[in-house]
This record gives C-alpha cells, structure tokens and sequence, in this order.
C-alpha cells in the first residue's frame, strides 16, 4: 500500500512544487527591482487570479474523484463523459470570464486598498493574464482526469513543461525586455496555452479509445449532469471560502503598508510551498479512496487513510525542522532589501510552525474528495471561515498587529483539521 501512496504522491509532489517555485522565481524576479511597488502589483495581481481560479478549482477536484471512482468501476464510459463535461464546463466558464474582465477588474480594484503605484502595475497584470483564462481552467480538468485514471506521470510532465516555460518567458520578459511585472503576467499567458496543446497531445496519445464514441447528447444526460454540477457546486463554495480567507489575508497586508504587504507576500510563499508539497499525498488520497470506493474495498480505503497522516505528519515536521534551520537563507533568495528581511523576522515563527498542524486539513480534503463527499468539505470550510478566521483577526487586530492575520490563518488551519476528523468519523461508514 506505502508503494501506491508513494507512486501516486512522489510524482504529485514533484508537480506541485513547481507551482509554487514559479511563483517564488516572478517573487524573486521582481523583488529585485527598484521599488516595492513591483512585488505588491504581482501580490495583489496574483491574489485576484487566485480569487477567480481557485474558485473553480473544482474543475480540478470534482473530476478526479468522479474519474477515480469510475474508473475503479471500470467503467469507460463514464471516465470519458467525465472529461467532456469537465472541458464543457470550463470553456463557457473562461469565455464568461473574458466577457466580462473589465467589470470583474473595476470590482477587484474597488475592494482592494494598496498604494496608487501598486495599483497601476496590478491593473496592467491583470489586463495581461485574464487572456490565459481558457487554458488556464481546460489544463485543471486535464490534471485532475489524469489523477483519477491513477496516472500521476502525465500531470507531473504537464507541470514541469508548463512551469518551466513560465520561468523561461518570465526571465526573458522581465530581465531582456525590461517588461517588469508585465513581463510576468505575460510569461504566465504563454505557458499556459503551450501547455494546453501538450495536456491534450498526452491525453490522446493513451487514451484516445476512450471517446471514440463520446456523444454530445451523452455529455448533457440530465441525471448525470446534475450529479457533476451538484458536486462540483460544494467545492466551489468551499473554494471560494478558502480562497476568500487568502485574499482577505492579502488586501489586510495591504492596509499596513508595502513594507508589510511585501514581508506577507514572501512569507505566504513558504506555506504555499508547504501546501503544494503535501498536496502531493492529499492528491494520492483522491485517486486511493476514489478507486477502493468504486471497487468497494472499505479495508484498502482505511488503511490508506492511516498509512496517509503517518506520511503528511513525518513530511511535515521534516519541512518545519528546514524553515527554522534556514530561514535567513531562504528570505534572502526572494528580496536583497535588508529592512524586508529584517521585519520578516517578526513574524517568521508562524511559518516554522504551520507544517505541523497545515497538513491534517489538507490531507482531509482529498480524502472527502476522494469519497465525492463535497457536502461535508463546503461546511466545515463555512464554519471556519466566518466562525473561526474572521473573529480571530478582527478581536485581536488593535492590540497584535500583522501577527493577528498570521495568527488567524493558523487557527483557521487547525480547525478545519478538527472539524474535518469529527466529520470523518460520522461519514466514512456511509461511503462505501
């Protein structure tokens, strides 16, 4: 069982941190240049993009657990329909989003407070990369139909390719055609739709059998359909909640000033590169439980769920014991600017403590995506985001500060692992 968790979750890994190393080299690209207000434009710029993709990042979640379970059934045609539904869905959904960037841009600039030269370098990454809009959302059903036909090789090619390119255009963008952080937004738009034609060169390559008799009537069966969108419903609640608390963290770093604005966005990096490499396990939950749940192996489904916290919590402290040996040295890579290093200080501890508790909820999440229990995932996120994450930040802003934010994500994080486990036990009896 270890050899499967570790075939599905080392190549996801691998996959997801380059995610998150894309993120730290624009970090890195722009902190380099003169003024702060290049590295607070890509912050509030990205936390926008995040706000907008990961709200559907069902299209990603949804898929590979409805794929993983059908697949366990081995049923073909139900894999199939599956992807077309999930690309279906994706391309009305980017063409809305294009349709309407210039109103979704004056809203995004109107709820966020930043300082007038971050706000124009924001609004020009923004007018950039909403065109990668299509590519974007079709490659997150790609990756997730690839992680439920337990194929963790094709998403961890499609990562590489794609986040390689945007480092590849970034640099090249930002450093030969002095584009700053344009040339970032821009160096995005690029991979993205290169790595659009590779997901779709792949999937046709293994898989192209599987649609030789797709059908559109089929894609639009209304049970079915009803089914994936109902799914796919939760996780966008859920999504947008998460994705909410990060960008509430974002716009509130704004308020206290570029100085903190650029120290939380470096920071926020480490538990980004936490979050992606955990992942890796949290995606293996996802394809694991959603094949024993189609092929009704309730002692496989349990087994895999023990022998995955005992992975994240050894993961875990391994990353927790790195942040605190080599802090000054990993804060040096993103910015040269001394006083950002020095203030990052005060508030470093946070990110040393957070993979040891981040990882329960993250691996919950692809257990309950696994068992297409969205349900459950869309409540607990509610609870702790307006119950727990809002109150904490707000009761104790006055008096801590910038420590208020962090502190209020931490315990964001520990709750929703509570909350999640108490949920388990009542509905991991029901799954199969």
């Amino acid at each position: 069982m270890n050899k499967k968790i570790l075939e599905l979750a080392v190549p996801n890994i691998l996959s997801n941190l380059t995610i998150p190393l894309l993120s730290s080299v624009d970090t890195a690209l722009v902190g380099h240049l003169d003024g702060l207000y290049y590295l607070g434009a890509i912050a509030i710029g990205g936390m926008i993009f995040n706000f907008i993709y990961w709200g559907f990042g069902f299209l990603r979640m949804g898929t590979t657990g409805l794929t993983a379970q059908a697949f366990g059934n081995d049923n073909r045609e139900s894999t199939s329909l599956i992807f077309a539904r999930a690309i279906v869905l994706a391309t009305l959904i980017s063409l809305v989003l294009i349709l309407l960037q210039k109103p979704i841009g004056l809203l995004s600039f109107y709820l966020i407070k930043a300082s007038p030269e971050v706000e124009k370098y924001a609004e020009s990454y923004y007018n950039i990369r909403i065109w990668a809009a299509p590519a974007t959302l079709m490659l997150y059903a790609i990756h997730g139909w690839f992680l439920g036909m337990q194929n963790a090789k094709y998403p961890l090619i499609l990562a590489i390719a794609v986040n390689v390119g945007n480092i590849g255009f970034s640099v090249c963008f930002v450093k030969v055609l002095n584009l700053n952080s344009d040339g970032v937004a821009l160096g995005t738009v690029c991979a993205q739709y290169m790595g659009l034609g590779l997901g779709f060169f792949l999937m046709l390559k293994k898989y192209a059998a599987y649609f030789k008799n797709l059908k559109l009537n089929q894609i639009i069966k209304g049970g079915e359909l009803k089914r994936f969108l109902s799914l796919n419903s939760d996780i966008f609640i859920r999504t947008l909640c998460l994705v909410f608390v990060f960008t509430y963290f974002t716009a509130e770093s704004a308020k206290f000033g570029d100085e903190i604005l650029a120290v939380n966005t470096i920071l926020m990096q480490f538990w980004t590169i936490l979050a992606y490499g955990i992942d890796g396990f949290a995606f293996a939950a996802e394809s694991l439980v959603g094949l024993y749940i189609g092929r009704r192996e309730k002692g496989n489904m349990q087994r895999v769920v023990k022998l995955l916290f005992l992975w994240t919590i050894g993961l875990g402290l391994v990353i927790a014991i790195i942040y605190w040996l080599f802090e000054d040295a990993f804060l040096s890579i993103f910015t040269d600017k001394i006083d950002v290093i020095s203030l990052a200080g005060q508030f470093v501890i946070w990110t040393i403590l957070a993979p040891l508790v981040n990882g329960f909820c993250f691996i919950w999440d692809g257990i309950f995506l696994g068992a297409t229990d969205t349900k459950s995932l869309r409540n607990s996120m509610l609870i702790c985001t307006f119950l727990v994450f809002l109150p904490i930040y707000h009761i104790s802003a006055p008096s801590l500060g910038n420590n208020s934010l962090w502190m209020a994500m931490f315990v964001f994080m520990i709750s929703r692992g509570i909350s999640l486990s108490f949920i388990a036990w009542k509905q991991m009896p029901k799954w199969i």
